[in-house]
């Protein structure tokens, strides 16, 4: 069993994706963000960092999911991300040779890993993104720009519009499974019954 778990910044990924590991005794697999040196400087400068930026998250990603060809999964992994994601934002961020450099790397490296069983897309209103991102307090992202996550949550819609896999689309601004409750018990049997119309069982 392989779930993944994407939506914008601050939809609510890792939180989500922690809850699911545990619920399912899974692999809980999570992006690194702060180990990217360039990310800091990115939110300073975009046009100038913008592909080193993505290039690190490029081959961090690959290199994390590429775990998930080499050996069993036993329980299963959770991932607080989609590979996909890598090309949503560099879509927003690069252009020119630099898009087209990438996007040759990206499909390069998409090929050879396998896609998930089951995604769960979180939308979420601009606004409840900006409070989560001020919430949680990272540094490189205050300030964060609201016209920015808005092509980016425009972008998201564009790809899952799309997108040929098994999907589940919750609205995260209408869920709180940050806690035990009621939401946590709900999401947890939406992505069983999602994944037993494909014959998976947990």
């Amino acid at each position: 069993m392989y779930i993944a778990i994407e939506g914008p910044i601050g939809a609510g990924k890792t939180t989500l994706a922690q809850l699911l590991a545990q619920r399912f005794g899974a692999e809980p697999l999570l992006e690194v963000v702060e180990e990217n040196p360039f990310l800091p400087l990115f939110y300073q400068d975009r046009k100038r960092y913008a592909f080193k930026t993505q290039v690190f998250f490029l081959l961090s990603r690959y290199r994390q999911l590429s775990r998930l060809r080499e050996r069993p999964l036993f329980g299963g992994v959770v991932a607080d991300y989609l590979f996909d994601k890598d090309a949503i934002f560099a879509s927003l961020n690069l252009e020119g040779p630099e898009w087209n450099l990438y996007l040759d790397l990206y499909r390069e490296l998409s090929l050879k890993l396998p896609p998930p069983d089951l995604t769960v897309y979180l939308r979420a209103p601009v606004p409840v993104l900006l409070e989560r991102i001020r919430k949680r307090g990272r540094p490189f992202e205050e300030g964060m720009d609201p016209a920015y996550l808005e092509a980016l949550s425009e972008a998201y819609e564009r790809h899952f519009a799309r997108y040929a896999h098994p999907l589940l689309v919750l609205e995260a601004d209408q869920l709180d499974y940050s806690q035990p409750g009621p939401d946590q018990d709900r999401v947890v049997a939406l992505v069983k019954a999602h994944l037993a119309q494909d014959g998976r069982t947990i």
